[in-house]
C-alpha cells in the first residue's frame, strides 16, 4: 500500500517550477498531485505523477536533483471531521505525520491525502484496522 512519491528540489528563482511542468509535460507525464515547500534559498516540490520511472528519468537529463519517498495515499470521505478521524486514529497510537497535502477527486465526494508518517507500514496497517481506505499507488497514478 506504498505510494511512490518523486521530490525535485529547486532553486528558489523565477521559472524553475515552470522548467519541471514543461519538462514533465513535453515527456507526457500526467502530475496527479503536487505540494511546495519552500525556504528562503530552495524548495522542495513533491509530486504524485503517472509514470515515476518516466519523470525521474527526464528531470535528470533536464539537470534536476530528484529522489524518491514512499508514502500513502488514504481516502478520505470529503466534509467536516474526516481529516480529523483519520489524525485521531494515528495519535492515539502515537504516530507522527511529518508532512501532508490532498486533493479532492473528480466526484467530489471523497478526498485523497498523501501522507508521510514516520513509520509507514505501522500507520497503513493501523488506518485498514480501523475499516480506512488506504489507496494502491497503481490507483492514485490514475486518479
Amino acid at each position: 500500500m506504498r505510494v511512490e512519491q518523486i521530490s525535485i528540489f529547486l532553486e528558489n528563482k523565477a521559472g524553475r517550477l515552470a522548467e519541471v511542468a514543461r519538462v514533465l509535460s513535453e515527456s507526457g507525464v500526467n502530475i496527479r498531485a503536487l505540494s511546495l515547500a519552500d525556504t528562503s534559498d530552495f524548495g522542495i516540490l513533491r509530486l504524485i505523477v503517472s509514470d515515476n520511472d518516466k519523470a525521474k528519468a527526464v528531470l535528470k537529463e533536464h539537470g534536476f536533483t530528484v529522489g524518491k519517498t514512499d508514502v500513502a495515499a488514504v481516502q478520505v470521505e470529503d466534509r467536516p471531521g474526516g481529516l480529523s478521524s483519520i489524525l485521531d486514529i494515528l495519535s492515539k497510537q502515537g504516530i507522527n505525520v511529518e508532512y501532508m497535502y490532498a486533493f479532492v477527486q473528480h466526484s467530489g465526494k471523497d478526498a485523497v491525502i498523501i501522507f508521510r508518517f514516520d513509520d509507514l507500514d505501522r500507520a497503513v496497517k493501523l488506518l485498514q484496522e480501523n475499516n480506512v481506505k488506504v489507496l494502491e499507488g497503481s490507483t492514485v497514478y490514475t486518479l
